[in-house]
C-alpha cells in the first residue's frame, strides 16, 4: 500500500494544527511555511478533513482552522480514511458477505487479504493525534517553526 500526498501532507498539516492551535485558530499560510505545502492544497486537504468531522474552520480576521475533537481523540486511521479512502490494499470480493466471487468457499488467499487488511487498519488506528505531537516536541524542543513532522528522501 502507498498513501498519496493527500494521505501524507494532510496527517503533517493536522499534526501542525494540533501543535499550534491550543490558543487561537491557525491559518492556511502558516502551516504552508511550516509544512511547505502550497495553500490550495492545503485548502482541499482541509476541506475533506471538516467534511470527516475532524477539523472546524474559523472566519474573520483572525481565522483558520481548529480540531473539530480532542486531540488525543483523533487516530492516524481517521486522517488517512478521511482524505484517501479505504485502507486496504487488495480488494477481495470473496472477504464481502454478499461479495460475487465464484471461488470465495475454496480460496485460501482471502485470509491473507483479510490478515494484512486488519493489520493495517488496527495500527493505523491505534496511533492517536496526541503521541504523534509528542513525538514530534521530543524531537523538536526548541519548537522551532521551520521543522517538518515528516522526513524528506
Amino acid at each position: 500500500m502507498k498513501l498519496s500526498t493527500k494521505g501524507r501532507y494532510g496527517l503533517r498539516a493536522l499534526i501542525d494544527l494540533a501543535q499550534y492551535s491550543k490558543d487561537a485558530p491557525v491559518s492556511i499560510m502558516s502551516i504552508s511555511a511550516r509544512q511547505d505545502i502550497s495553500e490550495r492544497y492545503l485548502e482541499q486537504l482541509m476541506s475533506m478533513l471538516k467534511k470527516a468531522g475532524l477539523v472546524k474552520s474559523v472566519r474573520g480576521a483572525a481565522g483558520g482552522y481548529i480540531l473539530a475533537k480532542d486531540v488525543k481523540d483523533i487516530s492516524v486511521g481517521d486522517v488517512l480514511r478521511a482524505l484517501e479512502g479505504s485502507l486496504e490494499p487488495v480488494d477481495c470480493a470473496g472477504l464481502e458477505p454478499d461479495g460475487e466471487c465464484r471461488s470465495a468457499d475454496t480460496c485460501v488467499t482471502k485470509y491473507v487479504w483479510k490478515r494484512i487488511n486488519e493489520s493495517i487498519n488496527r495500527t493505523v488506528d491505534e496511533i492517536r493525534l496526541d503521541q504523534l505531537v509528542e513525538e514530534s516536541r521530543r524531537l523538536n524542543p526548541e519548537g522551532r517553526e521551520t521543522d517538518r513532522t515528516e522526513c524528506r528522501n
